[in-house]
């Protein structure tokens, strides 16, 4: 008893069990300090330990928040985080955003990025770069909650799937499978704001914002006006998604076994936060590059009245449909990306869950 006792003392909230009961498959063990200090200086009631000086650690997968892995409280928590990591991030991009569109749209007018950005502040003034911030902050809020919330979910329900054995030989398909899931979901949240962003930021004149452009694509077009572009932002987002999260789960891995010192447990939160950055800034790179000819797409369908993704490939050809606002596009979402991941991990740590890596399943965890 006193031995098992000794590994539970140490600063708030020790285990009275052996903490190996506590391990998992990632290696994780609760953090202790090892010493008897306080066991010496502790209290004693006849010749059993005072009970009050005791409480339960909780386990990797039951965080001392008293949030369990998994619950319907992890999942929202999750979509708290993805909310806070896309809403504000997407939000503080529009002025590039801006740029970008207006590049896909008018390639003759805005020829490079230092022309497009001195062209809109002397036509339209420092308003100009800001147009389309509502819907963005909205949108993407929405998006990232259910993008987040959801790919926790569908990770873990097709990791269930699977079973143990499965699940570890085929992570990345796991990864894949629960980013489209979660994607698919999130876009139909996304689109009728993502309809508006577009028609606010490259039709001068269109609408000065939500309140006035929304009840104007309604009037003139009704519903299809806000879901016309769900096809090709699917064609954008789900792919992107797939692309993020799998790349940044198998970059975590890799630099936790090849680069970082020590293991995960033994970081502080700042290296931890440092992992989830250069993570998600390089799945954020590979993302790009395969969404965005149908990034093209929506820009160039919600600017255009009435057209066809056959029209749209017609006119802007393949080449610009592949390479046209890329470098910008893969500067803007690879930061983007990299202080996603940063916020949505460092709001887990702050309710004490740990930060993104792996998969679990039910056996795993009871």
């Amino acid at each position: 008893m006193a031995e098992a006792a000794s590994r539970g003392v140490g600063s708030h909230r020790r285990a009275v069990l052996p903490d190996i009961l506590y391990r998992c498959n990632d290696g994780y063990f609760p953090p202790e300090e090892r010493t008897m200090e306080r066991m010496r200086s502790m209290k004693r009631t006849s010749t059993k330990w005072n009970v009050e000086e005791f409480s339960m650690v909780c386990s990797p997968r039951e965080p001392e928040t008293g949030i369990r892995m998994y619950s319907p409280e992890f999942y929202a928590a999750s979509a708290v985080g993805g909310l806070l990591a896309c809403g504000l991030t997407h939000a503080a991009m529009t002025p590039v955003d801006v740029i970008k569109c207006n590049m896909q749209i008018s390639p003759s007018k805005y020829t490079s990025i230092s022309r497009s950005f001195g062209l809109v502040l002397r036509e339209e003034g420092a308003r100009g770069i800001l147009r389309g911030w509502a819907p963005t902050l909205i949108g993407y809020s929405l998006q990232g909650a259910n993008k987040y919330g959801f790919y926790e979910f569908f990770k873990k329900y097709y990791s269930d799937l699977a079973g143990p054995e499965r699940a570890a030989k085929n992570k990345t398909l796991i990864y894949l499978a629960g980013a489209a899931s979660a994607e698919v979901i999130a876009d139909v949240a996304l689109c009728p704001f993502e309809a508006v962003k577009v028609r606010i930021q490259t039709q001068q004149g269109f609408a000065r914002g939500l309140t006035d452009g929304a009840p104007k694509i309604w009037a003139q077009e009704g519903i299809s006006g806000f879901y016309k572009g769900i096809g090709p932002l699917w064609g954008r987002q789900v792919p992107y998604a797939m692309m993020k999260f799998a790349t940044f789960e198998s970059t975590v891995d890799a630099l936790y076994k090849y680069v970082v010192p020590k293991p995960k447990a033994e970081c502080s939160k700042l290296e931890q936060l440092g992992v989830s950055f250069v993570s998600g800034y390089v799945g954020g790179v590979a993302c790009c590059i395969v969404s965005h000819p149908a990034d093209n797409l929506v820009s160039f369908l919600n600017s255009s009245k009435g057209a066809t993704v056959a029209e749209a490939v017609k006119q802007m050809g393949w080449v610009s449909l592949l390479t046209r606002g890329l470098p910008l596009r893969i500067v803007m979402i690879g930061t983007l990306s990299g202080v996603q991941w940063g916020i949505y991990d460092a709001f887990k740590l702050s309710l004490g869950l740990t930060t993104t890596s792996g998969i679990s399943t039910n056996a795993q965890i009871q």
